[in-house]
């Protein structure tokens, strides 16, 4: 079977940590050479040693990526990489509250990270790709955009936002041979579910566990999605040429209910 992957060069937000850290070893175990982009160093040069050990080759480039400033900064500085593949990891769980308790400057700060990040990205790194006539663009939404979320409206608001972004360009630039396409994971295993059980748990008086068994028995595999799965998500996804405008449900059931 073609490999899609093995010999070039894919680069990823969020990358220093969770999903987007996952999603860089899997690619640089495909033989893809990495550009790490994230807002705190430290973490982005301890996964690029892991990378490095595994015996691939990445690259460290600290932005922020809802900032158009430090995103054009980021485009100088990687002039001399033909990146041809883009995975828009990056994004920030904001507040959990009704939405008349939320004020407009966290609903904004959600939006300018799954959002704008998202638009700024692919703005400034679809242009050589268009030229080149080829390259894979994948946006991290979530099957929170899809479904109710009690007390996360921004969040959710900011994930369909991504799927429709995601849609809208698949057309926009199909015709120039750029696959565009998102991955909708559900709640996946890590510290930041083990907080939310913890908290559900407190406020209910329950145990983390019991909390976590009533949440988990929404989905079909009574399950949640692990890391690893979501890395492989987008492994298959490059290895599917004909995908193009489509949003991966990965959420072990939880949309069927």
């Amino acid at each position: 079977m073609t490999d899609h992957v093995a010999g070039r060069t894919a680069l990823v937000t969020g990358a220093g940590s969770g999903l987007g850290r996952a999603i860089s070893l899997a690619l640089a175990a495909r033989r893809a050479r990495l550009i790490l982009v994230g807002r705190r160093r430290g973490k982005l040069a301890s996964v690029a040693k892991e990378v490095q050990l595994a015996g691939g080759s990445a690259r460290e480039v600290a932005c922020d990526i809802s900032s158009p400033a430090e995103v054009e900064a980021a485009v100088g500085q990687l002039a001399d990489e033909e990146i041809s593949i883009l995975v828009n990891n990056a994004g920030v769980a904001g507040p959990i509250a009704p939405l008349v308790n939320i004020g407009p400057d966290d609903w904004d700060d959600v939006f300018a990270v799954n959002v704008r990040g998202v638009y700024l990205m692919c703005r400034a790194f679809l242009p050589p790709m268009i030229k080149r006539g080829s390259g894979d663009i994948i946006n991290l939404a979530s099957v929170s955009g899809k479904r109710p979320l009690a007390g996360r409206t921004p969040y959710t608001a900011s994930k369909m936002a991504v799927i429709g972004l995601t849609a809208t360009l698949a057309h926009e630039v199909g015709e120039q041979g750029v696959n565009v396409n998102s991955l909708s994971p559900g709640p996946v295993r890590g510290p930041r579910m083990d907080r939310n059980f913890v908290l559900d748990a407190e406020r209910r008086g329950i145990s983390p566990d019991d909390a976590e068994e009533e949440f988990v028995s929404r989905a079909a595999l009574h399950r949640l999605i692990e890391e690893d799965e979501v890395a492989d998500a987008i492994i298959a996804m490059l290895h599917m040429p004909g995908l193009c405008g489509a949003d991966i449900d990965l959420s072990a059931g939880m949309i069927a209910r």
